[in-house]
């Protein structure tokens, strides 16, 4: 076998190993590295044996020893070559822990390479990855039987293996099996025929690797994710971007969603000149007559065949952060180019991987799967991922910590996206406050319970009555007598809660009132969402700011010594987080001052605003 070069076109196949814990996973790719040349001759030659074959597992016991030190490897990419085709291998480790890197492994895999250990069968990390791989498209699988010589090449055992796997891939869609008994250590039946399995007649692995092509993309219509945009003054105004299904060729008629223009295909220009046409795969730039306004994250696809445009979907969802899922907090929605906020409007279930079941669930824990619905805060061109990995496929992003939180796969837009569209009013927000001489304005008032936010609240609202200003006050304790009386006080309801009062804030600030907010609203993540629910320069956030001790001495309602004796769970301060403001526009120390004194410093924030 050839050594890795980079001479030659070659066909990429892309291959993902998977199985559960000492199946032999290592010791099968590094069996590959070896076997294909793929390693320095150095590197071989130093490699320890046992019972006089080379102990190839060391050749990737590095990766195990950097994640024993705590280093963060989430895929290590390997790449070797057989014949005249070239693979990039995928190791992701095989510990429960460690699916969320599988996925991401698997989402762009044309073949897996399932390991089972011959002395243990099918275990549930087995039947965890296989249902992984179903779901991310992964449709060919390569179930490698190891450790044989463990079984001292047991027909029988094989083939009960083999029946157990194939009934079960059977039931989650896997229909394309090729079964290899191997033993990884010694290389039988991976590069060469095993003595100790006569009886097996069929490709050894790396014959039938080499058998594999990359997956076929259906042919279809243009689709082109747009990642770059020349500058608007720039001699050359172009759109660079990659290729994701169809052809593109100058002439051609092609759409700009998601706004809908319309323009032709001008030429098609790579660094080595200009093309007559490109297909799938490539990374070219456009330009486009009329020269039409195209973004980066646009979608140029053919103008007899666009795709889908919406702002709500189906889609099922792999938790991949420590932090849980809180449905109705906003989180940034990447597909492609394309970044939006969104958020999960409803959990449908999340299901047992290891045996399908499908379970009630009001949050998603790391390495969990759901099916849930998405709401985006702008619609978006896709297709569904079972059509399209590239535009059916996005991550989740934490917006405070910018780590991704999950991996998604349309299924497929809600009617509701097409059917329902802002209705055009003919009298506008500006309209509604001139009439009452004010500037709309919401008043936010966040802090522990008992630190005297209804209080000040009151007084605040109280001065702007007298004053002749046009206020509602929105208190916690009330709005959970009516709008939120289904929710509870688990941090995903609490999310929800803010989330419903920051709308209806929203809408009450259209029609031209000051809004006064007094929630404990505890995370900082949700308190941002309401601002930017707001207008610019309408949201005051107050921090309402005293001691845990102050607070929980008050105790007005008796609710810190009930948390304190385990009668009330989930409560603030106690045992669920408070997050205070890091820069709000007004912070009240309530133990150095007075309601009345606090709600003067609030009038004169009022009065500066309505002034501006």
């Amino acid at each position: 076998m050839a050594a890795l070069d980079d001479t030659g076109p070659r066909d990429i196949v892309r291959l993902i190993t998977c199985g559960s814990v000492d199946d032999g996973k290592s010791t099968l790719i590094g069996r590959l590295l070896y076997d294909a040349g793929a390693i320095p001759s150095d590197q071989m030659a130093s490699l320890p044996e046992i019972d006089g074959a080379p102990d190839v597992s060391f050749l990737v016991d590095g990766l195990a020893a950097e994640r024993e030190q705590g280093i963060t490897i989430d895929v290590a990419y390997r790449f070797f070559d057989i014949g005249e085709r070239r693979f990039i291998l995928a190791d992701t480790p095989g510990h429960e822990q460690y699916t969320r890197n599988m996925v991401t492994a698997a989402s762009t895999a044309d073949l897996a390479i399932v390991l089972v250990d011959a002395r243990k069968g099918v275990l549930t990390q087995t039947r965890r990855h296989s249902r992984l791989l179903a779901l991310l498209g992964v449709r060919r699988i390569v179930l490698a039987v190891n450790k044989m010589d463990l079984v001292a090449g047991s027909r029988d055992r094989f083939e009960a293996i083999v029946d157990d796997y194939r009934a079960f891939a059977g039931q989650i869609g896997l229909t394309d099996v090729t079964a290899i008994p191997t033993c990884a250590r010694t290389g039988g039946n991976v590069s060469s025929p095993d003595g100790l399995t006569p009886w097996y007649t069929g490709s050894g692995l790396m014959a039938h690797l080499q058998s594999v092509t990359p997956a076929e993309v259906a042919p279809g219509p243009l689709r082109m994710a747009v990642q770059g945009v020349s500058r608007p003054d720039a001699d050359f105004r172009g759109f660079a971007g990659r290729i994701v299904a169809g052809r593109a060729r100058p002439g051609g008629a092609v759409h700009i969603l998601p706004s809908g223009v319309s323009a032709t295909i001008s030429r098609i220009v790579t660094l080595d000149g200009d093309l007559d046409e490109a297909s799938h795969g490539q990374s070219v730039t456009l330009t486009l007559t009329p020269d039409v306004d195209v973004s980066r994250g646009d979608l140029i696809v053919a103008e007899d065949a666009p795709t889908e445009v919406a702002d709500q979907f189906e889609a099922h969802l792999v938790w991949m952060s420590d932090r849980p899922l809180l449905p109705g907090r906003s989180y940034w929605l990447k597909l492609g180019a394309t970044t939006v906020p969104a958020r999960i409007s409803d959990l449908r279930h999340k299901v047992n991987v290891d045996t399908g079941e499908l379970l009630a669930a009001s949050t998603l824990a790391l390495n969990d799967l759901g099916l849930c619905t998405l709401a985006l805060d702008a619609p978006i061109a896709f297709e569904p991922y079972a059509v399209n990995r590239d535009l059916g496929g996005f991550i989740l992003i934490d917006r405070m910590s910018n780590e991704t939180a999950g991996a998604g796969m349309i299924r497929f837009a809600l009617r509701r996206s097409a059917n329902v569209r802002p209705q055009t009013l003919t009298i506008r927000r500006a309209d509604r406050a001139a009439l009452k001489r004010q500037a709309p304005l919401v008043l936010w008032f966040t802090g522990l319970s008992g630190a005297g936010k209804s209080t000040i609240a009151d007084r605040v609202e109280q001065r702007l009555f007298v004053e002749g200003l046009h206020s509602v006050l929105l208190d916690g304790d009330n709005v959970r007598h009516g709008l939120n009386r289904d929710l509870g006080f688990t941090d995903a309801d609490r999310v929800e809660n803010v989330r419903r009062v920051a709308e209806v804030a929203r809408l009450m600030t259209d029609a031209g009132l000051i809004v006064l907010v007094s929630f404990i609203s505890p995370f900082r993540e949700e308190r941002r969402m309401a601002r930017e629910r707001m207008e610019p320069g309408e949201f005051f956030e107050i921090f309402v700011d005293v001691p845990l001790a102050v607070a929980e001495a008050r105790d007005v309602k008796g609710l810190y010594a009930k948390a304190r004796a385990g009668q009330l769970a989930n409560f603030t301060g106690i045992d669920s987080a408070y997050e205070p403001p890091e820069n709000p526009e007004l912070r009240v120390d309530a133990t150095a001052c007075s309601p009345d004194e606090a709600a003067d410093r609030i009038l004169a924030l009022v009065r500066n605003r309505l002034r501006g």
